[in-house]
């Protein structure tokens, strides 16, 4: 159950998409005097270090954050919000080499003014901890909440939220099966309890019929709920199993990922439109990369 550690995928691609739409619906939250609150279902350690042995065993960020900033340091000029998420990852670094990527607690509690909550959530023994030890060091207070528990459940607690305004973020592994319908559980319950708040889910988009099916199910939700949705993905490469030199079969790893989110921003659709068909050029491994952008009410 606990064998998941996001750090071995911290600042790959998925999290350049995932940390990319965050933000930007951070900052148009924050554009508003009224606090707001965030849940942040799978918080992960808070901080990873790039140069560290678990981001080097499987060198992701490489092929993610890493390429990006390469792309801008040889003269790309990054749309807007693009440029927003790595002026933000750069934010964590003194020098021009990025060596710490900051997960979804710190992007999160970075953009918090001072009557807005985080409310972060991690199940894993060693990950709890050391969020909790990250956490500390800010010296945030009451303002950011690290509760070791399940993410799913946890959140009903806090919905409707104090603040009136809340913005669920939801990012699962997905290594138990389970994950899959108690996501859909959670969300269906959430839009009960708090019809108007935010809602944005994280997914592989893998061969297996379950990720497959998570944005059409987070699409009835909405549209059972008569709300608002947006659908982004982004494909860097072939989906197809590869030969390897001794001719075994070898999975090509994560090629997309995909972020739904339920009563997204007005602006975001706007801001995305240029910005995924630009990450899917500079993160290309190969030539499948591509990018789509739907949205409904």
């Amino acid at each position: 159950m606990f064998s998941y550690r996001h750090a071995f995928h911290a600042g790959n691609h998925a999290d350049v998409l995932k940390h990319t739409i965050l933000l930007a619906v951070l900052k148009h939250m924050a554009q508003k005097d009224t606090p707001f609150t965030v849940l942040d279902t799978h918080a992960g350690a808070g901080l990873y270090r790039l140069d560290g042995d678990y981001a080097q065993t499987s060198a992701e960020a490489a092929q993610g954050f890493v390429k990006l900033m390469a792309a801008q340091t040889a003269g790309q000029v990054l749309t807007p919000v693009v440029q927003d998420y790595a002026d933000m990852v750069a934010s964590f670094n003194t020098g021009p080499q990025a060596r710490v990527y900051p997960g979804s607690p710190f992007i999160i509690q970075q953009q918090l003014r001072g009557r807005d909550k985080l409310k972060a959530f991690e199940l894993h023994p060693t990950d709890a901890k050391t969020l909790a030890a990250n956490i500390a060091q800010l010296e945030a207070g009451r303002q950011v909440a690290v509760l070791r528990e399940d993410g799913f459940e946890g959140v009903r607690k806090f919905l409707p939220p104090p603040t009136r305004r809340a913005l669920l973020l939801c990012d699962p592994s997905y290594e138990i099966k389970t994950d899959y319908p108690r996501l859909n559980a959670m969300v269906a319950d959430a839009l009960l309890r708090f019809a108007t708040g935010t809602y944005m889910v994280w997914y592989p988009i893998i061969p297996r019929p379950e990720a497959h099916d998570v944005p059409r199910k987070l699409k009835s939700l909405a549209m059972k709920a008569g709300k608002a949705w947006l659908h982004a993905t982004l494909t860097v490469k072939s989906s197809k199993l590869l030969l390897g030199d001794d001719g075994q079969t070898v999975r090509p790893g994560l090629p997309a990922s995909g972020v739904f989110v339920i009563n997204p921003p007005f602006t975001l659709k706007a801001s995305l439109k240029d910005a995924l068909p630009q990450l899917a050029t500079l993160l290309a491994q190969d030539g499948n990369a591509s990018s789509t952008l739907d949205t409904g009410s």
